[in-house]
């Protein structure tokens, strides 16, 4: 588990109690985070309700250390960024809450990475350092131990052959892509897919003419013969993940929730509706767990939630997702 007290004994702790608490700790042991709520003239007291929480605008991790405590980084996660930018820095004190965050959430609507090959066309994030998305791979790989488990650049022929031959073994099979690698792989190579999951992580970034996310998935679900192309939210700043399993639907991991905001209000917080997205991700222990992204989206009542763009003054991230 996680933490004691933060990710233990869930059915007795509510998810609401837990990130008050987390609040507490990272009000009094994160300098960053502190002078952002003190600046707000919020009375950190009186925060007892998830709709109370300040969120830290996701730009601070790019401005500033965002760190919980004083240990030391063992691990740090870098955005993409375009030549000038400033890219994002996420600071990981501890491995192991990112592998237990990512593989709790992973089984919670995949089952256990061993059930499949795991296969990752991720070539403008191999091409750069510390990427999470990379790192996400590389732990799914591990867990999952399947000799095929591989990484592709542009090794299309290769990818093809090694998904036909998992294909004629019925292996269920994951293929993690960029968005717009998934489009040229799927262009030179269409095929019939039974046993694989396509799952897209967003990431268009100038690559092709921007798409929408639905014509995305019609155009892959053509080229594959699939019903649903699955996707995967998350971010640098993250160390939760969300899944939509069809239609662009996200359903975030028990250690994750999705909150709106007010698109002229930034301290108006709702749990259902449309606006800018905030996310309570309770992995974040050592750097924050409650960050304003500039991501514009909508909550639905069962708590599935779309991405339906970006903020119009927010620079593009790599990994943003496209357009709805």
């Amino acid at each position: 588990m996680i933490k004691q007290g933060l990710n233990d004994n869930k059915s007795l702790i509510s998810f609401e109690e837990r990130a008050i608490t987390l609040f507490k700790k990272q009000y009094s042991e994160n300098a960053v985070y502190r002078d952002f709520v003190n600046a707000l003239g919020i009375d950190a007291g009186n925060v007892t309700t998830l709709e109370n929480i300040p969120f830290l605008p996701v730009s601070f991790f790019k401005t500033h250390h965002v760190v919980t405590g004083n240990e030391q980084p063992k691990l740090i996660f870098e955005s993409s960024a375009t030549t000038g930018e400033v890219t994002s820095k996420h600071y990981v004190i501890d491995e192991n809450v990112y592998i237990n965050s990512l593989l709790a959430g992973f089984e919670q609507f995949y089952g256990p990475p061993s059930q499949y090959a795991i296969l990752a066309l991720l070539p403008s994030y191999l091409e750069r350092k510390n990427a999470s998305l990379v790192h996400m791979a590389k732990v799914l790989m591990q867990y999952s131990g399947h000799p095929d488990n591989g990484f592709y650049l542009d090794e299309w022929g290769k990818l093809a052959a090694t998904i036909q031959k998992l294909e004629s073994q019925q292996q269920p099979a994951i293929l993690l892509g960029v968005t717009f690698a998934l489009l040229d792989f799927a262009d030179k190579h269409p095929m019939h897919l039974k046993c694989t999951i396509v799952m897209e992580t967003g990431g268009m970034k100038g690559r092709k003419e921007e798409m929408t996310r639905t014509e995305v998935h019609d155009l892959l679900k053509k080229q594959w013969g699939l019903k649903a192309i699955h996707s995967e939210y998350g971010m640098t700043e993250l160390l939760s993940q969300a899944y939509a399993k069809a239609e662009g639907i996200f359903y975030p991991s028990d250690t994750m929730k999705v909150l709106i905001r007010d698109m002229n209000d930034p301290l108006e917080i709702k749990q259902l509706g449309s606006g800018l997205i905030n996310i309570i991700d309770l992995a974040n222990i050592n750097s924050c767990a409650f960050i304003a992204t500039d991501d514009i989206g909508n909550i639905m009542p069962d708590g599935g939630f779309e991405v339906l763009g970006r903020a119009d003054h927010s620079a593009l991230r790599g990994c943003s997702l496209m357009t709805a």
